[in-house]
């Protein structure tokens, strides 16, 4: 089951209530910018341009970026803490196997580009002689699990996490892949922008191929192979909707079950030449991979020595010479994206040492910029929002006194994760050597590899994180049960020590409780306390429920995001209620933070103001007319503009704090709005 985060990957701290520390709340500022607003437009017609149209006048979009916002901003500046305390290390000796000489090594040979420039295609040419050798299937067979087990994507793929109906055990899962583009409709879409991608991904594989060095016949050729698999791969693919289907996506059966469903397959051998001694797992789509065992039993060796071929320069380009990764960025980033200009080495580097040994990199960055202050105010914030939630739910008109017993027990059980981990990752079975930087990325690949291989079958590690602490994001994960808000969240425009409740509640405030009712959304819901995929409803009230998200999923149906384009009200369900109920519940836990004590009016504006243009401007941000539609085919969260536009107008205080009338442009009537939790 996937995780949710509060935004997609680039994707809390919060000051506790301080309304009872008297004279203190007069030292306190707004917390708000008034260089962020655009006081030309009308709060009331397009509360986002009036939030944060001075912010995207003064942050336009560099060629970098086909999206850049204000967490995007903050995310920056973390890069640049974290490239410093790297390059520091980078530029000394350290003992052979310490954590610094991986860290050093790895971001020295990312940096290298002369070393790069003279390898060429080089560090990947033992892997292209492979695929070369292949001439029957039981050598296709070897190297297609050999090319796996370097994260090479081909096919479908396997991950080992924990059973969605036995929380507490990992097990193996698959899942449906193997399609470079990722989504379905580049492949089988007729609408002008999934055919120009189309075209465009079958230019750029023949432009690969022939840098190279192999003939146009074989790039012409390999572009044809490529997509017939690829093509096939998506053609049965669930579609985005579908795969948020918890149930839908679990077919939980033994390895000789596997074999009767999907037969002419040797998966014990597959299995155990991954590492895996597995007796059982859950195929998350089996239709994919009935597909792609049949283009695998089916499909002639040479087109599909064609396909891996191609896989293994796609997966491998951003590792090789200048001319293979500028090529590589001028498809995924440019056309795709519509970004113009490819990120400075020096950020990928950083980037690339930060997912490879995360924590230990996390654990740097911890002990110099994250204050301990924070974390102890993050949980009494988290806190204050668990109790309101369950008044609000102790309160629903909608739900009977069964269900609401099992939500509070649900609520209650909460795991609450911050900051950073109470224990380390140990990465010191990961080698960092003087090879390829491909082949130390592959060394990298391995660690993870051996690390999911020694989970399956055992119980889950509920301590462990599933984001590094610099991260600036937060999740909910519905089988442990666990929100999270890493360190690296812990800043403005989320948390500001010297603003006032009225700030931190809508920034960081409406975080928590955004990732609190992930736990409650339509997917999260099917979870019980212990991270089961279990009904704990009453019939009734499941009806109830999901005849709200109804109202939710239609509504944004119903905005053009584009010329033509409108977003996928059931795909962003998740995260739309998860928006309706962190602004929900963080408004109510700030009324109630600060009855004893109200706020005054600052720069001009009322507590209640505040709030919501604090939570706006969390969403300020510039993006590209390519990223509009891509985000629109393919991440789970509203555009920014409508997490703020398509929000507020179901949150009754945003109302009353901004006199919004029925002739205003963002007015919906009461009976068509949203209320859910």
């Amino acid at each position: 089951m996937k995780k949710h985060f509060f935004y997609m990957i680039s994707m809390a701290a919060m000051m506790a209530s301080c309304s009872d520390k008297g004279s203190d709340i007069a030292s306190l500022s707004a917390g708000i910018k008034q260089e962020n607003f655009d006081t030309t437009a009308s709060p009331v017609n397009d509360f986002y341009q009036y939030a944060c149209g001075g912010w995207m006048k003064n942050n336009p979009l560099t060629g970098e970026y086909a999206r850049f916002g204000s967490f995007d901003k903050l995310a920056e500046d973390n890069k640049k803490q974290l490239n410093d305390l790297i390059v520091e290390i980078a530029s000394q000796k350290h003992e052979p196997g310490s954590v610094s000489q991986k860290i050093g090594d790895l971001y020295n040979l990312m940096m290298d580009t002369a070393r790069l420039e003279k390898e060429g295609i080089d560090p990947i040419k033992p892997d292209l002689a492979k695929i070369d050798g292949v001439t029957d299937k039981a050598s296709l067979f070897d190297v297609v699990v050999d090319l796996q087990l370097k994260n090479v994507d081909l096919y479908f793929a396997l991950y080992v996490g924990a059973d969605p109906k036995n929380s507490n055990v990992n097990i193996l899962q698959t899942y449906q892949s193997g399609y470079a583009l990722g989504e379905r409709d580049y492949y089988i879409g007729d609408d002008e922008n999934s055919v120009k991608i189309r075209e465009k991904y079958k230019e750029h594989i023949e432009k690969m191929l022939l840098l190279c060095g192999y003939p146009e016949s074989v790039a012409k050729r390999t572009v044809e192979s490529v997509m017939q698999i690829e093509t096939r791969l998506a053609k049965v693919a669930y579609d985005k909707v579908k795969e948020r289907d918890p149930l839908a996506n679990y077919h939980k059966m033994s390895v000789d079950s596997l074999g009767a469903i999907i037969p002419n397959f040797d998966w014990k051998n597959y299995f155990s030449k991954q590492g895996l001694d597995v007796n059982e797992l859950n195929v998350s789509q089996i239709e994919p991979v009935q597909e792609a065992v049949d283009i695998f039993n089916g499909t002639d060796i040479e087109v599909q020595k064609d396909y891996l071929r191609w896989k293994l320069i796609d997966e491998a380009a951003s590792c090789l010479n200048s001319a293979l990764d500028n090529q590589n960025f001028e498809f995924y980033g440019k056309t795709i994206s519509g970004r113009t200009e490819q990120s400075p080495r020096w950020k990928r580097a950083e980037a690339f040492v930060s997912s490879s040994l995360g924590e230990a990199v996390g654990q740097m960055y911890v002990a110099k910029y994250f204050p301990e202050e924070s974390k102890k105010r993050m949980l009494e914030l988290v806190g204050n929002l668990q109790k309101t939630l369950g008044h609000r739910i102790e309160r629903l008109s909608w739900m009977s006194d069964t269900t609401k017993q099992k939500a509070l027990e649900k609520l209650d059980a909460f795991h609450v994760k911050i900051g950073y981990p109470d224990k380390w990752k140990d990465y010191s079975s990961l080698q960092i050597t003087d090879g390829s930087l491909w082949e130390n990325r592959c060394n990298v690949v391995k660690f993870r590899n051996d690390e999911a291989v020694a989970k399956a079958g055992k119980p889950v590690d509920k301590d462990e994180w599933h984001m590094t602490p610099q991260t600036v994001n937060a999740y909910y994960n519905p089988t442990t049960n666990e929100i999270c808000f890493p360190a690296g969240i812990l800043q403005y425009p989320f948390f500001d020590m010297n603003a006032d409740d009225a700030f931190n509640y809508g920034a960081i405030g409406v975080v928590i409780g955004h990732e609190m009712t992930h736990g409650f959304d339509d997917q999260g819901s099917q979870f019980d306390k212990d991270g089961n995929l279990n009904n704990w409803w009453t019939d009734a009230d499941s009806e109830a429920f999901k005849s709200r998200t109804v109202v939710m999923a239609n509504f944004f149906d119903s905005i053009e995001v584009a010329p033509g384009v409108f977003a996928n009200g059931k795909f962003t369900l998740g995260e739309n209620i998860a928006d309706h109920g962190g602004l929900q519940i963080a408004f109510e836990a700030f009324k109630d933070a600060t009855a004893n004590a109200p706020l005054p009016v600052k720069d001009g504006f009322t507590p209640e103001q505040r709030f919501f243009l604090a939570y706006a401007n969390v969403w300020a941000g510039n993006i590209r007319d390519e990223e509009i539609l891509r985000r629109t085919k393919v991440d789970p969260h509203s555009l920014g503009r409508w997490r703020v536009n398509g929000a507020l107008p179901h949150i009754q205080a945003w109302y009353d704090a901004f006199n919004v009338q029925p002739s205003d442009s963002l007015f919906v009537s009461p009976d068509k709005r949203v209320e859910i939790w």
